[in-house]
């Protein structure tokens, strides 16, 4: 892997849809980087400082959200001189999204008022009043026809079907949930999934036109579902919970046809392949070198040496760090907070909460884990590849870590001082975004070959 040098950040940092651009927040500026040359194309000065940048799925537009103001600055890359400035006066702004076409903007007015329609090619705008909440409860099919937007009237959850063309409302129903918590479309457009809130253990699957065509409840009487996913297919839908057991459905009879457990203590027998990283110190024989004291660097030991990490391959029985969360505080650390499918829809990462250093890789076809990845710090994000089944992690550390079905092995930042907080792929999987405190770098990430032979010490 080739690293580039660290630039300056003070927010958000995306790649544009078409992995041209790397747009990067910097106080009140935003700064368009070529992903190519890393050189600077455009450069924009908002009114306030940046909390929150998305690109349209053209690549041409991308707004800022200045949720201190509040209001919405959007900006065009081949008319540099084209502005746009969304505000909703006292109503005030607290998320704001692109729609598929490109051309308008769905903002969310505080306290969940309304949700408003701004369009680009003219000054007209719709309204949806009371929608469920800020940042989710929006979802749009693939084609980019139709939203589905959660509403909330007379203590009654519902779902609005909204044509993106029109921006009429072309359908409503209730939904049978006491607090509703999100929704998504399928994959294949064909259904929708609601879930309730961690008080109430209810999944819905609702056809476009309103029909209840599932309804799914693992347990009652304790915290429920905490995150869900679509498989890329569309045929199989996962569910984490709070009982820190990760369940899946398919398409066909909304059964549960696969239930894994976060265990503790993993015995035999247990075909994973359990990674363990550990310090390895590289001995370096100076004492023959004459060389001045400025030029050694300050955090070098002649007795330890350099530290390096690699993986290590565990043994039968292995015990994972579990923390226990308190119980009279709320939103307790347990459960699966983290869940996210390979591209080829074969395997599942999971991080369970309480124990939030081991990543868990779950094989689809033989329904079984595949791969465990024991970190020495929490987890804070792991994302697959989106060409190939390869999966990429960060602890806050300065390494990478990198999982493929042939090995586990660790990548060294040689950037000093950059502790790699946050990562992101672009669409082709040839380039990766890594995030520190107050800066960002990225990554060219080598395809991998048809028959890969990648191990921990590599």
């Amino acid at each position: 892997m080739e690293f580039t040098e660290a630039y300056k950040q003070t927010g958000p940092c995306c790649f544009s849809p078409n992995s041209r651009y790397v747009a990067v927040a910097n106080d009140y500026r935003l700064v368009i980087r070529d992903t190519f040359s890393f050189q600077v194309v455009q450069l924009f000065s908002c009114l306030d400082k940046i909390s929150y940048i998305e690109w349209a799925l053209d690549s041409e537009y991308i707004l800022c959200g200045l949720y201190k103001k509040p209001m919405i600055q959007a900006w065009s890359l081949t008319q540099p001189e084209w502005t746009c400035k969304i505000d909703e006066g006292p109503a005030g702004i607290s998320y704001a999204r692109w729609s598929p076409d490109s051309r308008h903007i769905l903002t969310t007015s505080e306290f969940q008022l309304r949700l408003t329609v701004w369009s680009l090619l003219n000054t007209a705008c719709v309204h949806v009043q009371w929608p469920k909440h800020g940042s989710k409860g929006v979802s749009f099919n693939q084609d980019g026809k139709f939203a589905a937007i959660c509403t909330r009237r007379d203590c009654k959850d519902y779902v609005n079907l909204l044509s993106c063309q029109s921006w009429e409302i072309m359908g409503s129903f209730a939904v049978d949930t006491l607090d509703l918590a999100d929704l998504e479309w399928s994959p294949d457009d064909s259904s929708i999934v609601v879930w309730d809130s961690p008080l109430e253990y209810k999944v819905l699957i609702y056809s476009p036109d309103g029909r209840c065509l599932f309804k799914y409840q693992a347990y009652e009487c304790g915290l429920g579902v905490k995150t869900v996913s679509w498989s890329p297919c569309g045929q199989f839908l996962a569910i984490g919970s709070y009982d820190q057991m990760l369940r899946v459905l398919n398409h066909l009879t909304w059964k549960t046809f696969a239930e894994f457990l976060h265990l503790s203590t993993v015995r035999a027998p247990c075909s994973a392949a359990i990674f363990k990283e550990i310090d390895e110190p590289l001995q370096l024989d100076m004492s023959e070198l004459s060389l001045d004291e400025n030029f050694m660097p300050s955090n070098y030991d002649a007795s330890e040496g350099y530290i390096s990490v690699r993986y290590e391959v565990m043994e039968l029985p292995v015990a994972f760090p579990f923390q226990k969360p308190p119980a009279d505080k709320p939103n307790p650390k347990q459960g699966v907070g983290l869940l996210a499918w390979s591209k080829d829809n074969q395997y599942i990462c999971t991080r369970n909460d309480s124990m939030p250093t081991a990543l868990w890789i779950w094989d689809m076809c033989r329904l079984e884990v595949a791969a465990i990845l024991v970190q020495k710090e929490p987890i804070r994000a792991a994302v697959w590849d989106p060409t190939c089944t390869r999966l990429l992690l960060c602890t806050g550390s300065s390494h990478l870590y990198m999982w493929t079905p042939s090995g586990a092995f660790c990548v060294c930042n040689p950037l000093p001082g950059f502790s790699i907080s946050d990562l992101k792929w672009n669409i082709d999987g040839s380039c990766l975004l890594l995030k520190d405190k107050d800066a960002f770098c990225c990554a060219t990430v080598p395809s991998l070959p048809e028959s890969s032979d990648y191990s921990s010490d590599d």
